[in-house]
């Protein structure tokens, strides 16, 4: 199998032979056995090992044995302790998740501080075939039916062609030791249940299983690679993205055959799971939405717009303005000997006469009520009229600014300016503000 492993890594993982890996250990015959074979093939590379602290002194036993065998290879060890049930009990999630976050959540963390270039799991062809199975019991679109990636961003699973059996003879064979998890022999895990009742009677049925399956991955993941080609040309044509907002062409998704897969595809890494109420708002009236819980999808007219959830914010500032996530302004003293030829106002910046200003300046988002007086125009306006006029989105009108003096709008922000506060020939002071790029 060592010969088999380093042609593998040859061919489809030479780019590890010079890189800094940090190597998830649990203590179990798989890990153990990738551990031997990243040794023996000279990789760079340490232990990250969880205690989950959910199997008492047995937990705490294969800590100790995973540190032994980092000693004796001269490795790094890094290990961390979980309290696994409170964290599951706080995110009301399952201990498998749990355990799953607590995990690669930390992997990442070690990676970052540590510099590793890859992180490597032990994941093997009977976990792929298990993984494929779960899904399809619990439903699933073909993205569940790929099995597990070879290589997903900075993680890297070397050991997916090879078998269970496989492992565990090499592992024999080789006269290594390892530690028996108890809990994998419990069947009231869907996991263990597929592993121990149901594959072995698909194994009975077609002793070349893994074979046919790993076929049936290539397969399925050429389909994958199709869909994905489709997809990115017709976003050319449908997709529009807009600052943080992004746009769907209403009547040319309506051209598309089968439309419900077109939107499950285009819409699929936002979190949505409602996907009849998606395919509804297609020919349902404007202002209709549909939530994830990091998303928003919303009807507009002829426009499906996607966007983040709403978020509501006020930032103080007086000259030195304060960088956050939402906005970024910064504020500038000009003399008017200097300012030259300039615009009152503009998309990005705007000038104003500082004298009228109230410190501290304030943003804020806007409100029903709302009115400004548009540089170049006699007379106030509601910002709800100044909007419609504008032709903006509900989405659109939410993400709007307003930089404000007490109560008084001084600059829809990115739009347009307030005539009370403008450059006349009595200004004496200055002011630029301007958005940051």
């Amino acid at each position: 199998m060592l010969q088999k492993f380093q042609a593998h890594i040859q061919q489809d993982f030479s780019f590890l032979k010079d890189k800094k890996i940090l190597l998830a250990i649990s203590g179990g015959v798989d890990s153990v056995v990738l551990a031997d074979l990243f040794y023996k093939s000279d990789f760079n590379f340490a232990f990250a090992h969880c205690n989950f602290r959910l199997r008492g002194s047995e937990s705490d036993k294969d800590e100790i044995f995973v540190k032994e065998i980092a000693k004796k290879m001269g490795i790094a060890c890094f290990v961390i302790h979980f309290d696994t049930k409170k964290y599951a009990e706080d995110n009301n999630i399952s201990i498998q998740m749990a355990a799953r976050d607590l995990r690669y959540n930390w992997f990442e963390e070690i990676s970052i501080k540590n510099k590793f270039d890859y992180i490597a799991t032990a994941h093997h062809a009977d976990d792929n075939l298990e993984t494929f199975l779960i899904n399809l019991t619990r439903g699933t679109g073909l993205d569940g039916l790929t099995g597990i990636p070879n290589i997903n961003n900075n993680i890297v699973r070397p050991l997916l062609p090879f078998s269970r059996n496989e492992i565990e003879n090499y592992a024999k064979i080789n006269n290594l030791n390892w530690r028996e998890d108890s809990s994998n022999s419990e069947i009231k895990y869907l996991r263990n249940k597929l592993r121990h009742d149901v594959i072995p009677t698909l194994k009975e049925l077609n002793p070349a299983l893994l074979s046919s399956f790993s076929q049936t991955i290539d397969h399925l993941k050429g389909a994958r690679q199709i869909i994905d080609d489709r997809i990115e040309d017709i976003q050319k044509d449908i997709v529009e993205n807009k600052e943080e907002i992004i746009r769907f062409d209403i009547q040319k998704l309506k051209k598309l055959k089968n439309l419900r897969a077109y939107l499950f595809e285009l819409l699929k890494n936002y979190g949505f799971t409602e996907w009849n109420d998606i395919t509804d708002l297609i020919s349902s009236q404007s202002g209709k939405q549909v939530f994830s819980k990091t998303h928003r999808l919303l009807k507009d007219r002829d426009f499906l717009i996607l966007s983040r959830g709403k978020e509501e914010a006020i930032r103080l500032y007086n000259n030195e303005i304060e960088n956050n996530q939402e906005l970024k302004i910064k504020t500038e003293e000009i003399k008017k000997k200097d300012l030259g030829d300039f615009k009152n106002s503009d998309k990005n910046n705007i000038y104003v006469d500082k004298d009228l200003l109230k410190l501290p300046l304030h943003v804020r988002r806007w409100k029903n009520g709302d009115y400004f007086y548009p540089i170049g125009m006699k007379g106030r306006k509601k910002l709800s009229k100044y909007f419609k006029d504008e032709k903006l989105s509900l989405i659109e009108k939410e993400n709007i600014w307003l930089l404000c003096s007490n109560n008084d709008i001084i600059w829809v922000v990115g739009k347009r300016a307030d005539e009370r506060f403008k450059i006349t020939d009595k200004t004496k002071k200055i002011l630029k503000i301007e958005i940051e790029k």
